[in-house]
């Protein structure tokens, strides 16, 4: 951060106190739009501070860790935490992918903690967060927003997640789905079973499309052997001053012309012929 951006946000920040003691002065509508501005205000001040987020994340991914080593409310604990280091994190670069995922993880491993109900508002704080992440980028929470939909029994919000992660790459191992317990609620239903059918599939139709193509390939090429036969080149007639061996060339070329025709391209160039032969002899004579 420049100088510059530092004395601005310094600025920023101590306006932000001062209403911050002003809507703590107000009461209802007005103190809500106070407390509004304020909250922006203090946003802007700790935005793009990369290393700020970095460390924040990593923060919030520690206790994450650590959380999964302890139960009841030393657990719970732990996860509320780690979900507030991974909001501010998100606060200060709204972009990070990690934050958002680990964040609805974190939510999801709490409401597990909780033991609460799958419509219980942790599991819609999750989904929250794994909306968040695919707005970042697309379908890198999709097949977390379908264990949600599982857990619910949501045959067709779990189903469209599903797709949505395959297709965009982000689906775990076959293996992995199967034994993850967050879709016992769907795994026996029928789309289920067409679906994980669909992962072993190989793409048998691109194979013979591939094929074809190749074979046409080789028909085009061959036709275009036929189709351009190769022209043999005309014999050069050395020239020579004489008039007499002049006369001769000429009638040795146009004999040389009439012998000279289109041929295949494994055919042999044609011999010179007797006329030709002559005319270098008495080429030769002259000499």
């Amino acid at each position: 951060m420049s100088f510059f951006e530092s004395i601005t946000k310094k600025s920023k920040l101590k306006a932000a106190i001062k209403q911050t003691t002003e809507a703590r002065s107000s009461d209802g509508h007005t103190a809500d739009q106070l407390f509004k501005k304020v909250y922006q205000d203090y946003a802007e001040v700790v935005a793009n501070e990369p290393l700020i987020a970095e460390a924040l994340y990593n923060w919030g991914l520690a206790l994450l860790h650590q959380a999964r080593t302890k139960s009841g409310e030393a657990a719970a604990n732990l996860y509320q935490d780690a979900i507030a280091k991974f909001s501010f994190c998100l606060t200060i670069e709204p972009a990070y992918l990690g934050a958002a995922l680990d964040g609805g993880v974190a939510y999801m491993e709490l409401a597990r903690v909780k033991a609460v109900a799958p419509n219980d508002s942790l599991y819609e704080r999750a989904k929250n967060y794994f909306e968040k992440a695919n707005a970042i980028q697309a379908g890198s929470a999709s097949y977390n927003v379908a264990c949600i939909y599982g857990l619910r029994g949501e045959k067709e919000g779990c189903h469209n997640a599903l797709e949505i992660s395959k297709n965009k790459g982000y689906l775990p191992v076959v293996a992995d789905i199967i034994a993850d317990p967050d879709l016992d609620r769907v795994k026996h239903q029928d789309w289920f079973a067409d679906f994980m059918e669909s992962l072993n599939k190989k793409p048998e139709a691109a194979v013979e499309v591939s094929e074809a193509v190749v074979k046409d390939a080789a028909l085009n090429e061959k036709a275009d052997v036929v189709e351009n036969p190769v022209v043999a080149d005309t014999p050069i007639i050395e020239k020579v001053e004489d008039d007499s061996v002049e006369d001769a060339g000429a009638v040795a070329e146009s004999e040389v012309v009439e012998h000279n025709a289109l041929v295949a391209e494994d055919a042999a160039v044609p011999e010179k012929t007797e006329v030709a032969a002559e005319v270098d002899v008495a080429a030769e004579e002259v000499k």
